[in-house]
């Protein structure tokens, strides 16, 4: 499942890596928008498979951030 950044904003870090097994609510990402952090939490729950950015990176709003299977 196409994981997707909801507000725009800057991503900070990974709170998972690729590879590890994720529950529903799990925090994937930690990026900061609006001068606020922000958390991307999976929807579903499974395996990190890909991260499409890298800290530091910025991305718009509905950008796919990650891939979890």
């Amino acid at each position: 499942m196409e994981i997707k950044s909801r507000v725009p904003g800057k991503i900070v870090r990974f709170e998972k890596q690729v590879g590890d097994q994720v529950i529903v609510k799990d925090i994937l990402i930690i990026m900061e928008a609006m001068k606020m952090r922000q958390v991307i939490p999976s929807p579903v729950a499974g395996v990190v498979k890909e991260y499409k950015v890298q800290p530091g990176d910025r991305v718009s709003a509905g950008a796919v951030v990650a891939i979890v299977e």
